[in-house]
Parts: structure tokens; sequence; C-alpha cells
């Protein structure tokens, strides 16, 4: 724009009259705000186009999605509850993986690590109640023998000494003398009950006492607790919710007894969801078979 060309003072012009040289000022302010209105919003929405815009991190594709793009819809992973508790490699598994696939409903949760000697009980929630030293079957394995259930335990040989593997339902119920008992495995006579010291010679009591896990393997296959964690932690809950029971192998694997996975692994994770889909779609091949031709 050409400069507004300046002039002489008018002798006759009154002092308090605008000059032209203001005017011209005043006409290249409005001319100039005008441009400003119309090149500076144009300015800004070049400007979002060039810059990226700050906001949440999109999610990915459940299938091929980067690793560390976290889908900040997703449900938070939840985990079992151990408090300060120090547990097996192979109990924290199997707790988290129970707990984060709900695989045991809205029942309590009770893991019987039989390398450690030791059992833990949770709440519906995850969170663990407390946790207790146990005695176990002498004989160390995963599988109960035909027909154990059903021989009286005199004839009961050594090796059949086991306590089984497995998950199981938990059944409130009364042995032979009426003592309250929480069955594990009713058919092979496998239960979870209060410590008896009837026999002076086994010193149950003591072996419960001791910190080693050796020791603690003296019964024919139950599962025996202190009294005070049987009265009030183990029964109690089973009573109000219900529990499934996770005994876990000494031979054979987790992964092999229960189809547990490290749920904390997206490598585990996603093998399993690939498992369940190819399981679901065989599942859904066989059904196409079985219906009878029209």
């Amino acid at each position: 724009m050409q400069e507004p060309r300046r002039e002489t003072k008018s002798p006759t012009r009154r002092d308090d009259e605008p000059s032209e040289f203001v005017d011209s000022l005043k006409k290249g302010a409005l001319i100039g705000a005008a441009l400003l209105v119309v090149l500076v919003p144009a300015m800004r929405h070049a400007h979002r186009e060039q810059v990226p815009q700050e906001g949440p991190v999109a999610s990915a594709p459940a299938t091929g999605s980067a690793p560390n793009v976290i889908d900040p819809q997703a449900p938070a992973l939840r985990l079992a509850d151990f408090g300060g508790e120090q547990p097996s490699a192979d109990a924290r598994l199997v707790a988290n993986w129970a707990v984060a696939t709900a695989n045991a409903g809205r029942h309590a949760i009770v893991i019987v690590d039989k390398k450690d000697a030791r059992v833990y009980v949770f709440g519906p929630n995850g969170k663990l109640r407390d946790s207790a030293p146990a005695l176990l079957g002498s004989a160390r394995g995963d599988d109960s023998f035909p027909g154990i259930g059903d021989k009286p335990l005199s004839q009961v040989r050594p090796y059949e000494k086991t306590t089984p593997a497995g998950r199981f339902v938990a059944e409130p119920g009364r042995n032979t003398g009426g003592e309250d008992i929480v069955w594990v495995d009713y058919d092979a006579a496998v239960s979870m009950h209060r410590v008896r010291p009837l026999v002076a010679r086994e010193r149950r009591l003591e072996r419960l006492a001791t910190r080693t896990t050796d020791d603690n393997r003296i019964s024919f296959g139950c599962i025996n607790l202190p009294v005070a964690f049987y009265e009030n932690v183990l029964s109690p809950s089973v009573q109000k919710y219900g529990a499934i029971i996770y005994v876990l192998p000494e031979v054979k694997t987790p992964q092999q007894v229960f189809g547990a996975y490290d749920v904390t692994d997206p490598a585990q994770v996603a093998a399993a969801q690939a498992q369940k889909v190819a399981r679901s779609q065989d599942a859904g091949m066989q059904k196409v078979v079985l219906q009878p031709a029209r």
C-alpha cells in the first residue's frame, strides 16, 4: 500500500479540524485491521494443520497392534493380591490366572501349593484372606489311584498316599466321625480338615510348625490345616462364597493341569486367545457336521 502524501497546513483551516495526514492514518489503520481479520484466522488454521494436536493415543486394533500402544478403553488387568506374602512362582501364576480370567466365578479361590506345603485362601475379589502351612499326602504324585476312595486306610499302600492335583469344587461335608470337613475330591476320599494329632509318633503339630517342607508329607492324601486357619479362614469362606480349589501339581506343570498361563505376558495371552478361537471354530465345525441331513 502506498504511503499517504503529506500536505502543508492550510492557514484557513481550524486547528481542531482533522488534518489529511491524520485522516490517511485512520484509513490505513482500518485497512490494516481488515487485513488482520482475514489473515490471522487463515494463519492459525494452517498452523493447526502442520502441528499435530495433543490428545489421547488412539487405540490399536486387537490383532497386530503395536506392543507399546495402550488402549485407554481396555479394562484394567486384575491380579491376585497376595499382600505381603511371597508365594512360589507357580502359586502366583495360577492365582493371577484364576483372578484375571474369572475362572472361579464369584467363588473364593483356594490355592494348595504342594511343593511349598502351603495353602492360600482368597476372597472372590482376589484379595488374600490368609495363608497357612499344610500337611499333605506322603507319596509324591499328581493323580489318585483308581478305587482309592473305597479302600480302608489299612489297605492303602505307601505309594498310593497322594494328594491329587487339579481344579476341584469345594463341598462342605462331614466325615464318619461327624466332624465338619471340606471335600476336595469326594470319590477319592480327599478332604481339607483340621490337623488331628491322634498318633503321637507322627508329630503332626510339630511338622506344621517347622519351616521345612519335606516333613509336611505325612497324610494319606488329605490336606491337614492348623485348627484356627481352618475354622476362621477356610471354612467360613467356603460356607459364604463356595470355593474353587486349585491343587498345584508337583510332577506336571500348571499349564498341563489347568491350562493356566502368565496373564502378564502379552505373548502367552495372545497364544491363549488364539487357542480359544481355534477351539471355538472346531466346535462350530463339529456342530455343523453332526447336524442331520435334510
